[in-house]
C-alpha cells in the first residue's frame, strides 16, 4: 500500500528510511512548538491555543506536502514571521493580533491563486542554474549559523555583533554547568553524528541526537549540567509524558475584516511583507534542498513543484484560520532528506508526530536545543559541498552567486539572499550586455526587490 502511494522504489528509498528521516525532520523543528506560543503570546494571543494551531496546521500542511507533490519537505510556523507578527504588526505598529491573523489569511489566498496560476513555478523556473546552486549553498551557510546559535557556540558580542563562546567567560560568569556544558555537549554530538555519517550508520542524524540527549540527562543527574530557566537552559529529562491539548478556540477563525477598510495601505503593507517572505522563504528552501539530493532535472526543474507551492499555501490559510503565523517550507527539512528522505511518506510522517505531540509535548518539549544543533550543523556541512559546481572563474555569475550565498548568512535571511542575488545577477548582465542569458522574468524580479528596499 505504502508502495503505490508514496512510490517508494521509483524514488529508491524504503519504509525505514522514509520514516527515520521523518523522525529525524521532526526532531530538529519540534522546537517550534515552544518558542511560536511565546513569540505570539506577546501579542496577546492565547499560548495554549496557539501551540494546538502550530501543531494542527503543521501536520495539515505536511499532509498536504505529501498528497499534492510526494515530496519530503516538512512545514511549520516560520520564525521571523511569527516574530514580524507579534513584535512589528501588534507591537510597533500598535494593531491587533486578529488584524494580523487576517493579513496572513488574505496573503495564504493569494499564495494559492500565484500557485494555480504557475506564476510562483514560472519564478522558480527563472532563477538561473548557477544562481540555484548558490542557494543551496547559502542555506547550508545559514542553517550552520541556525546551529552555532542554538548550540551557544556563537553568541551575541557587543563589539562585533557575533563572538565564539568562550570557557574563560563562563567560568568568569559562573555559567560552565548551564552555557558551557551544553556548548560542550553540542560539539561531541558533531563529533558523534560525524563519525556516524562517516560510518555509515543509517539514521547517524536522528542517532546522534538521541546520544547527546542521553549525554545531557547523564550531565543533569551528575550535576554537571544545572538547569536556569531564566537564563533559557531547561531541564532535559522528562517529567511528564502525556497532556491533553488547549482547546483553539480563542483563535479559531478569530479575523478583523474591517481593518482592511480602515487601514488600507498598511494591511498592504503587512500582508505584502508575508506574502514576499513566504514566497521566497519557500522557493530557497526548495531550491536548496532538492539541489542538494538533485531533485532537480537536465532543464534545472522540479518536477511536482506546483503541488509542493500549493501545500505551502493551503497550510497558511489552515494556520491563519486555527490561530497561528504563517506556515512555511523548513529548511530543517535537509536533515531528514540527508538521511534518505524521498518521498511524501516522510512529510507524512512528520505530520504524524505533530498529531502525536499534541498528547506527548511534555516529552518532545523536553529535547534540547544542544542536541538537535550538530545535526544542523552537519546538513550546513553537507549542502555547502555544492559549492563546487559553482563556476567561480566565470565572474558574472559568480559573483552574484557569493552575494547570495553571504547575504543569506549574514542578514540571516533565505529571501534577502535571494533578493540581492538576483539583483546582482540582473545588474551585472545589463552591464556586461549578456541579456540574452537571462530570463524577462529575472529583471521582472530585480524592479521587485529593489522597490521593496525603498518603499516597503
Amino acid at each position: 500500500m505504502l508502495e503505490k502511494l508514496f512510490k517508494l522504489k521509483d524514488n529508491k528509498t524504503s519504509v525505514r528510511t522514509e520514516l527515520v528521516a521523518g523522525l529525524t525532520t521532526f526532531m530538529t523543528m519540534v522546537y517550534i512548538l515552544a518558542v511560536n506560543p511565546s513569540i505570539l503570546s506577546a501579542s496577546g494571543m492565547d499560548a495554549g491555543s496557539v501551540l494546538t494551531a502550530t501543531a494542527v496546521a503543521s501536520a495539515v500542511a505536511c499532509f498536504a506536502m505529501a498528497a499534492f507533490s510526494n515530496k519530503p519537505f516538512a512545514l511549520s510556523a516560520g520564525l521571523g514571521l511569527n516574530a514580524y507578527f507579534a513584535y512589528t504588526i501588534c507591537g510597533a505598529m500598535g494593531y491587533s493580533w486578529q488584524a494580523a491573523l487576517t493579513a496572513v489569511l488574505i496573503e495564504g489566498i493569494i499564495f494559492i491563486v500565484l500557485s494555480l496560476t504557475n506564476i510562483r513555478e514560472a519564478i522558480f523556473n527563472a532563477i538561473p542554474g548557477q544562481l540555484k546552486i548558490a542557494v543551496s549553498v547559502g542555506i547550508g551557510l545559514f542553517i550552520t549559523f541556525i546551529g552555532l546559535q542554538d548550540a551557544h557556540i556563537i553568541v551575541n558580542n557587543e563589539s562585533t555583533l557575533v563572538g565564539l563562546f568562550t570557557m574563560k567567560n563562563a567560568f568568569a560568569a559562573g555559567s560552565f554547568n548551564t552555557q558551557g556544558i551544553t556548548v560542550i555537549l553540542a560539539l561531541l554530538g558533531v563529533i558523534i553524528i560525524a563519525l556516524l555519517m562517516m560510518k555509515g550508520v543509517k539514521g547517524y542524524m536522528l542517532w546522534g541526537i538521541l546520544i547527546t540527549w542521553v549525554l545531557g540527562i547523564v550531565c543533569e543527574l551528575t550535576g554537571l549540567y544545572v538547569p536556569n530557566a531564566e537564563a533559557g537552559f531547561y531541564s532535559v529529562i522528562p517529567h511528564a509524558i502525556f497532556s491533553m491539548p488547549a482547546s483553539m478556540a480563542p483563535t479559531f477563525f478569530k479575523f478583523d475584516f474591517g481593518f482592511i477598510a480602515e487601514h488600507p495601505l498598511d494591511f498592504f503593507v503587512m500582508m505584502f511583507s508575508f506574502l514576499f517572505v513566504d514566497v521566497f522563504d519557500t522557493l530557497g528552501t526548495v531550491i536548496g534542498c532538492a539541489s542538494k539530493v538533485d531533485m532537480l532535472d537536465e532543464n534545472g526543474k522540479l518536477p511536482q513543484i506546483k503541488g509542493i507551492l500549493l501545500a505551502d499555501s493551503v497550510g497558511t490559510v489552515v494556520g491563519a484560520c486555527c490561530g497561528t503565523s504563517t506556515i512555511t517550507t523548513y529548511v530543517e527539512s535537509s536533515a531528514g532528506i540527508s538521511e534518505g528522505g524521498r518521498t511524501g511518506l516522510t512529510s507524512c510522517t512528520v505530520g504524524l508526530l505533530f498529531i502525536l505531540a499534541l498528547f506527548l509535548s511534555p516529552l518532545f518539549l523536553t529535547v534540547p536545543s544542544f542536541a538537535t544543533a550538530p545535526a544542523l550543523i552537519v546538513v550546513g556541512f553537507l549542502m555547502m559541498q555544492q559549492v563546487s559546481k559553482i563556476n567561480w572563474s566565470n565572474l558574472i555569475d559568480a559573483i552574484p552567486c557569493f552575494v547570495a550565498i553571504t547575504m543569506m548568512g549574514f542578514a540571516y535571511s533565505i529571501s534577502e539572499g535571494i533578493s540581492l542575488g538576483v539583483i546582482t545577477w540582473v545588474v551585472l548582465h545589463l552591464i556586461m550586455k549578456k541579456t540574452d542569458e537571462t530570463s524577462p522574468l529575472m529583471y521582472v524580479l530585480a524592479v521587485l526587490f529593489v522597490a521593496k528596499y525603498f518603499f516597503i
